[in-house]
This record gives C-alpha cells, sequence and structure tokens, in this order.
C-alpha cells in the first residue's frame, strides 16, 4: 500500500480506538489531533524516504520526533495499522522491531535488543504497560499484556498477562 493510504488507515483505527468501537466526527478530529497519531505520522514517513532514499527527510523528522515527543522509533521498525501511542514520551523502538494492528504502548517504553541478537515480534492488540522493557528476539503473541514496569526477555503466549523483573506469565485467557 501506499504512504498516504497507510496515514489514513491509521488516522480511522485511531479515531475508531478514541470513539470506543466506532467513528465519529469528534472521533475523527481528536484522532488527528493525537500525540500519538503524529508520532506513529512521522515513522510512516520516515521509513517511506528512507526506502526511497529520499534525502533529509529520516533524519529531519527523527529530530522532530524526540525534540517534540521524547520517541525514538527505529526508519527500519515495522508498525501495524493504527498502533496507538497513548504516550509518547520516553518510547524507544530500537532495529527492526515489528509491532502488530492495534497494539497500544504506553509511556517510558523500551522495545530493543539485547546483545546485538535481534528484536521483537509483537502480535496485534497488545497492551505494553508503561516503562516496560522488551528485549531480545522474542515473540510477543496476539492480545498479551505486559504490565507496568516489567523486563521482558522470554516468549510471551498470545493471551498471556507478563509482570515482573524478569517477566512472568501470570494469567492465561481462555481464547
Amino acid at each position: 500500500m501506499g504512504l498516504l493510504s497507510d496515514l489514513y488507515r491509521d488516522w480511522m483505527s485511531i479515531a475508531r480506538a478514541h470513539g470506543g468501537g466506532t467513528i465519529t466526527a469528534g472521533s475523527i478530529a481528536s484522532a488527528f489531533r493525537f500525540d500519538g497519531y503524529a508520532v506513529l505520522s512521522m515513522s510512516r514517513i520516515r521509513s517511506f524516504a528512507a526506502r526511497h532514499h529520499i534525502p533529509f527527510v529520516n533524519r529531519t523528522l527523527r529530530m522532530a520526533q524526540m525534540a517534540l515527543f521524547n520517541a525514538e522509533i527505529s526508519k527500519d521498525a515495522r508498525l501495524g495499522e493504527g498502533v496507538n501511542f497513548l504516550h509518547t514520551g520516553g518510547v524507544i523502538i530500537g532495529g527492526d522491531a515489528e509491532i502488530g494492528a492495534r497494539t497500544i504502548l504506553l509511556g517510558s517504553i523500551t522495545i530493543g535488543n539485547l546483545d546485538n541478537r535481534g528484536y521483537p515480534k509483537i502480535g496485534e492488540d497488545v497492551v505494553v504497560g508503561t516503562g516496560a522493557r522488551i528485549l531480545g528476539p522474542i515473540t510477543i503473541g496476539d492480545g498479551a499484556k505486559i504490565g507496568a514496569n516489567a523486563v521482558v526477555v522470554s516468549d510471551v503466549p498470545a493471551g498471556a498477562t507478563a509482570v515482573g523483573i524478569p517477566a512472568k506469565v501470570k494469567q492465561r485467557r481462555e481464547t
């Protein structure tokens, strides 16, 4: 898909989240003013510019992301449709990490590597709590929840909740 269609789909997905599952005029306006949408849009434009070798755009938007929103997101990170940055402050997403659609990311999180072994793959509809660290070549299953300040260094199954340092799976929903 093209850049503009990706930006539009993100906007509508975030508007749906702001509207409690439906899209209204108010939720559309709210999503457009939302800092999380601005960070996601900048990331999409940075990746597009890097893939198409457009000079200066990637670095300029990276600096703007850091200065305006205190967010550091790699141009190589793959963000699914409607990734929702509820709080942008302190968000770090490194390398070629993958984050699934409709995942909710709270502030001060790190998604990165551990000893240069690789980056996490996070499924769809995941909630990552404030201050969480997800490190290394691990997989977080669809619908999982990562607790606040958890340090996740091993796989988390779909529908599970992981908490603690190091994180341990505490419960698993029936699917």
